[in-house]
């Protein structure tokens, strides 16, 4: 079917335009004729938000578990067990999927979530998940992340299970190389998951120094085989919550490598300002990583919803606009030039981690559009505008809309 949507203020654009679209892709101006016409009427417009880390397979579990009543990490991954245990595909997919099409009516058409890869759920997060993505293919793209949660050396036969996720349809190889039992181990787990990447071709995603002990050191390990493997810009680093505690030398050393390893950095913002500091007496820590001091070094920082409704975060809906005013909160993001570059983390920014070639509004781009009603930025996140519009593939999927209606006027009026 083929699309004109008039009168789009594009972000960072100047006025408004025309975009053009047919057979799913954007295409130049004027190049279809008798289409159907939407009319945006100056808001602004996204090429889709993008959710570069969420944990689909575990979502919308916390009703179904003990509570975390330390809210820490440790405890939220030791209930976990019990839970992964019990788990099937059907249920795994049937929640994923509520998932996806939360995000979706939220303007989110690309996924990046990880999926649990260890001897406890066997691949059965890898199975549900992707059950998930087919059943939405049509509405929404889905990455999937070989996520070794429970170590890779210290889970027996984990090591094996990664090899086969990637054989049987996950797209990056996740790791979290803090959680195995000795620093060497630490290295190793992060070697193994450049075996696997190198074999397949493949991006790597990891969770990285997600604690508030500022002796971790797994950042600077995953710098330095990013750069002895060669694979600069392929590297995602998610949490890096231990980076805050460095001294200001060795975090500005962690930095440099960060830039010479193009290394991609998310921030989850919501998941760690609940779970940071709960051991902390008073001044607590935040428990967000360094993202202004990134991104004054060119770094590629976006953000992440990371859990919804799980043993780790009680709430969660995959809203970007959400996370993006709880990432400007937490990071001091308040200047109008920083407000732009957090409306940004979750597209651009996304984008570029997830490695989209075909993402934004350049004829031959996926013909994903999202319009809010907003006409800026700022707008858009405080005042959480709907999403009007959201379209996938050229195709109307979700209209938005919220309603106010006043029964009273000032005095006089």
């Amino acid at each position: 079917m083929d699309l004109v949507v008039r009168n789009v203020r594009l972000w960072r654009g100047e006025g408004v335009c025309d975009l053009y679209i047919a057979n799913g892709t954007f295409v130049e101006p004027g190049s279809v004729d008798g289409a159907e016409e939407i009319d945006a009427s100056g808001r602004l417009c996204v090429a889709g938000f993008l959710e570069p880390h969420i944990h689909l397979d575990k979502a919308l579990i916390n009703e179904s578990v003990r509570l975390n009543v330390s809210g820490t990490l440790d405890e939220a991954i030791e209930i976990i067990w019990e839970r992964k245990r019990a788990y099937t595909v059907d249920e795994i997919a049937e929640r994923a999927g509520r998932v996806i099409r939360s995000a979706l009516a939220n303007g989110v058409t690309r996924i990046r979530s990880h999926v649990d890869i260890d001897n406890i759920g066997g691949l059965r997060p890898l199975k549900g998940v992707s059950m998930a993505r087919r059943q939405h293919a049509n509405v929404v793209d889905v990455q999937i992340v070989a996520f070794p949660q429970e170590g890779i050396l210290q889970n027996e036969g984990t090591e094996a299970l990664m090899w086969q996720a990637m054989e049987e349809g996950a797209d990056v190889v996740g790791g979290m190389p803090f959680n195995e039992k000795h620093p060497q181990d630490s290295a190793r787990h992060i070697s193994i998951a450049f075996e696997i990447a190198k074999h397949f071709d493949a991006d790597i995603d990891m969770h990285v120094d997600e604690t508030d002990d500022a002796s971790a050191r797994t950042l600077e390990m995953l710098a330095e085989q990013t750069i002895e493997h060669g694979w600069q810009g392929r590297v995602t680093a998610g949490h890096t919550c231990a980076l805050s505690g460095y001294d200001e030398n060795y975090a500005n050393h962690v930095i440099a490598l960060i830039r010479e390893a193009s290394i991609h950095m998310i921030t989850n913002p919501a998941t760690n300002l609940m779970l940071q500091g709960r051991l902390d007496a008073q001044p607590k820590r935040r428990g967000i990583t360094r993202v202004k001091e990134l991104l004054a070094e060119g770094i590629n920082v976006s953000f992440g919803q990371d859990c919804v409704k799980d043993t780790f975060y009680p709430f969660g809906r995959v809203d970007p606009l959400e996370v993006g005013l709880i990432a400007a909160h937490a990071a001091h993001m308040s200047l109008p030039n920083e407000i732009e570059t957090v409306f940004d983390m979750q597209a651009n920014a996304a984008a570029k981690l997830m490695r989209l070639t075909d993402y934004g509004f350049q004829p031959g781009c996926k013909a994903d559009l999202v319009i809010l009603d907003a006409a800026n930025a700022s707008g858009a996140l405080t005042r959480q505008a709907a999403r009007s519009v959201v379209i996938k593939n050229g195709r109307v999927i979700v209209e938005n809309e919220k309603k106010q209606d006043w029964r009273w006027s000032p005095e006089g009026e």
